[in-house]
């Protein structure tokens, strides 16, 4: 079993940086594919960004692409997602999530953590 813990969200600025990490717990955070997405009020969630197992291979939503970088250590069994140019609407709650990647942008998730807020002001 894994349980993930997200950190670093906060209220910013739209042009800001932010960057979110994802502790895992468990000797099997490496063996997982890892994802980050985020769900905004009243809409559902969405797909935001995957990372394969080994760190070597990325996929990302039209939507954040060019401005999202979503990385791993294995050996912190950490994940992180550092997001510069920020925007309003990537206000949302961001989760990070432990699974599978499916076909090209498609996740199958196993395990969720328990999301944290990011807020971009105008």
């Amino acid at each position: 079993q894994v349980q993930l813990v997200e950190s670093g969200g906060g209220l910013v600025q739209a042009g800001a940086s932010l960057r979110l990490s994802c502790a895992g717990s468990g000797r099997t955070f490496s063996r997982y594919d890892m994802a980050w997405f985020r769900q905004a009020p009243g809409k559902e969630r969405e797909f935001v960004a995957r990372i394969r197992w080994s760190g070597g291979t990325t996929y990302y939503a039209t939507s954040v692409k060019g401005r999202f970088t979503i990385s791993r250590d294995n050996a912190k069994n950490t994940l992180y997602l550092q997001m510069n140019s920020l925007k309003p609407e990537d206000t949302a709650v961001y989760y990070c999530a432990a699974g599978y990647g499916v076909g090209t942008d498609g996740f199958a998730t196993d395990y969720w953590g328990q999301g944290t807020q990011v807020t971009v002001s105008s």
